[in-house]
């Protein structure tokens, strides 16, 4: 049986840390931080990417805390109950205080939650019917039925000071973001820092870390080289190619852990796509499968990731609810250029077409190289890769759901809340169906039996129930291949020695369980 990820994540080891003797005074600890992109926003509700999440959890509070490990505890909320089947009750934290010095309230709460639904992340708040500040102190919500990870949910929902938003506007909440976290915007110099500074008067206990500079080096030669130079403390993603450099030059530490980052192919199945003439051939499975067949995860895990990555079993790892045991991706469709091209012909199309395929140059390790390899991997079976790579900048707006422009997308995935629930809720759900669903479909995948077990998995109060619908789910996609997952990456990180750093699951870098000497 598989549990929330407060135990289930056993599977993944987490990080040595960096352990190191602290001298400094509290006053005179900082920390600068090489991150490979600069953040897209600061404002939570305004878009989701890696490096805005970072910035996210250090200036705001969720109700549910998500730790290292991704176990969950209390935050903004102390404790809460399932008091019957649809009910929760949340006790809040008394005393808690924005950085304006505003008090933290349950309005502020039922406030989130409303702009949630307002903003492009209503899938935050999909499953609540209704949110009541009972006072000032606990709040009630409702879901529309049963629903046993909740909780988990809530953790991804950061918390918005009512007055302070209101008053604001959605558009300067990037330039003046105001949360309960332990860190509070001090400078935002676009695409060159961005710098945090500790709220002493932080819920629990001021940072030890006094100031924390974020700088975006997106190539990673050059984050390498700030880290040898002495620029930064810390750098993230460094370059599979300069792990053994680093280590080797004794005054540095490399921490590696298993991600839960998942790299994945999204087919478009409309009958016609944008970047291919005439009728889409991937609306056939077959086709799909056959482009499952010619894609060798071993060669690009060896050549292009150093042997830094672990290929895909399956769209969750084998913690998460909705992993099926014993079932591997690259089993049921094994490198076979012969049958790729077999299943082609099968399908109508012995000569192959010709397709965009989508990508990043700076969002995934060696994502460009990984799309280059995917092109001549595909020329093989006569499908044609035409590759357009982007910055990430450029890349999330680009495939936004319609997905007007795209046929073919190299993109990540990742299940913090150890439950594929809310992955293929998000991704596999048909679009415009259900309020909160189908919102990153970009693919346009549509299966009733899948919508209707995400349903029914949404509305049983049993784990073991939900972990049972989303396994059938998992059987479905498995066959149908939406989607082609190709391998989690392996986060790796480099510091300087004097630092302690705890490299999280989520790959969030979160200075407040830093240290430095």
């Amino acid at each position: 049986m598989k549990y929330l990820s407060q135990s289930a994540l056993r599977a993944g080891a987490i990080g040595v840390a960096i352990m190191a003797a602290t001298t400094a005074t509290a006053q005179d600890k900082s920390v600068t931080i090489g991150l490979t992109s600069d953040p897209s926003h600061l404002y939570p509700l305004a878009g989701e990417e890696l490096s805005s999440n970072i910035m996210y959890y250090h200036l705001y509070d969720p109700l549910v805390k998500r730790s290292a490990d991704l176990s969950f505890g209390p935050g903004l909320a102390e404790s809460w109950e399932n008091i019957d089947d649809v009910t929760w009750r949340f006790k809040l934290r008394e005393g808690v205080t924005f950085h304006n010095g505003n008090a933290f309230t349950a309005e502020d709460v039922v406030f989130t939650v409303n702009k949630a639904r307002e903003s492009i992340r209503p899938d935050l708040v999909a499953n609540i019917a209704e949110i009541t500040a009972i006072d000032a102190t606990t709040i009630e919500i409702k879901t529309p039925q049963p629903y046993a990870v909740l909780p988990n949910d809530l953790a991804e929902l950061l918390i918005l000071d009512e007055e302070y938003t209101t008053e604001t506007g959605d558009a300067q909440m990037d330039l003046k973001p105001m949360g309960t976290g332990p860190y509070k915007l001090v400078e935002w110099i676009k695409e060159e820092k961005l710098t945090l500074a500790a709220f002493d008067d932080y819920w629990a206990g001021a940072p030890v870390i006094k100031e924390v500079t974020f700088r975006p080096i997106t190539n990673p030669a050059t984050r390498t080289a700030a880290l040898l130079t002495g620029e930064v403390d810390v750098i993230q993603d460094l370059a599979v190619r300069d792990v053994e450099r680093v280590k080797q030059e004794g005054d540095f530490n490399v921490l590696t852990r298993p991600s839960l980052l998942n790299v994945v192919l999204a087919m478009d199945m409309r009958p016609q796509s944008p970047t291919i003439e005439g009728d889409n051939p991937m609306t056939d499975v077959r086709v799909r499968q056959a482009i499952a067949h010619a894609i060798d995860v071993d060669a690009i895990n060896k050549i292009v990731m150093n042997g830094l990555a672990t290929p895909s079993d399956q769209y969750v790892p084998s913690s998460h609810i909705g992993y099926v045991d014993g079932m591997n991706f690259r089993e049921m469709y094994p490198l076979d250029i012969e049958k790729a091209k077999s299943l082609l012909a099968e399908a109508g199309h012995p000569d192959g077409f010709t397709m965009t395929l989508d990508a990043t140059n700076n969002r995934y390790v060696n994502d460009a190289q990984i799309a280059q390899a995917l092109a001549s991997m595909l020329a093989k079976i006569g499908v044609t890769l035409e590759l357009n790579i982007m910055p990430k900048s450029n890349f999330w707006g680009y495939i936004r759901v319609p997905t007007d422009n795209s046929s073919f997308i190299m993109s990540g995935w990742d299940v913090p809340a150890g439950d594929a629930g809310s992955m293929y809720g998000a991704l596999f759900y048909t679009r415009d169906k259900k309020e909160g669903y189908g919102q990153v479909n970009r693919g346009s995948y549509s299966n009733a039996e899948m919508d209707a077990l995400v349903d029914k998995a949404d509305a049983t109060p049993s784990i073991e129930e939900r972990d049972q619908y989303l396994q059938e789910a998992t059987k479905i996609l498995m066959a149908e291949v939406p989607m082609i997952p190709v391998h989690y990456e392996q986060d790796i990180y480099a510091a300087r020695k004097g630092v302690t750093l705890e490299p999280r699951v989520d790959k969030f870098i979160w200075a407040y369980d830093m240290d430095v000497d």
